[in-house]
């Protein structure tokens, strides 16, 4: 088993280091690159106001949060969720830095960034020049995501993972050369790997930026959609590359 958590936060505004704190977590468990079913999610009253421009983003109120548990009450469930797997985060060092400034609230160990799996970068370097923002993932790669009208951490954690597929090489995978490079990359950077033991942007970022975390719903069948562009010469040779390792295929009978 290849477990990952596909994780997504909302927050009270930008930076944690002005005070802004986690109102929402949404995270979902992956099984090689499927979802399991299971998954965490969790309000949390961060016990500050909200920033009117985060609110635009998520609409999660004050008032609507007054009731809900603060951070040191679910901290533990969050962790015990987690555990050492891999964290698949658009835009990681912005989560990462949310969860870390909770847990140092607490004097908790913080999560090391070699645990997260940045999909943002991941966009940047298999599209070159094109927007990465996950808007724009999702219409590349014909993802619906009609049905989404606010930020929700639990919708875009849920939705990331469907892109995340994607830019693993699609619903297939293990067919992908790409997908197993980022799979030794991981675990050669990554100890937990071999270990089995919307954010807000809010406030100030642009809806459209390469940061921009939007929700997008995951496709309601398997149907495969001719891809919007060429294949890139890189493309074709691992292609190549890997159809030439298919032992006595059946396109080179005679």
């Amino acid at each position: 088993m290849t477990r990952e958590i596909v994780l997504d936060t909302e927050t009270t505004g930008i930076d944690p280091k002005d005070g802004h704190r986690i109102i929402e977590i949404g995270a979902l468990e992956m099984d090689n690159h499927m979802p399991t079913g299971k998954q965490l999610h969790l309000y949390i009253n961060p016990e500050r106001d909200i920033d009117a421009g985060a609110v635009a983003i998520h609409g999660l109120t004050s008032e609507f949060l007054a009731d809900k548990p603060v951070f040191a009450d679910i901290v533990d469930e969050f962790l015990n969720f987690v555990g050492d797997s891999p964290m698949v985060i658009h835009n990681a060092p912005f989560d990462m830095g949310f969860v870390n400034a909770e847990l140092a609230r607490l004097a908790r160990a913080p999560l090391p960034m070699t645990q997260a799996v940045d999909t943002l970068p991941m966009a940047r370097k298999k599209f070159p020049g094109a927007q990465a923002n996950l808007n724009a993932l999702c219409r590349r790669f014909e993802i619906d995501n009609s049905h989404r009208d606010l930020h929700g951490a639990l919708i875009d954690a849920d939705l990331l993972a469907a892109v995340y597929v994607e830019l693993l090489g699609g619903r297939q995978p293990g067919l992908s050369l790409e997908a197993a490079s980022a799979q030794n990359d991981l675990a050669q950077n990554n100890p937990a790997q071999n270990n089995p033991a919307r954010h807000a942007q809010g406030a100030g970022r642009p809806a459209d930026s390469d940061m921009d975390n939007d929700a997008f719903s995951l496709r309601a069948d398997s149907t495969r959609f001719e891809r919007p562009h060429e294949p890139t010469p890189d493309e074709r040779a691992a292609h190549a590359t890997l159809v030439a390792r298919i032992p006595d295929a059946i396109w080179s009978r005679s």
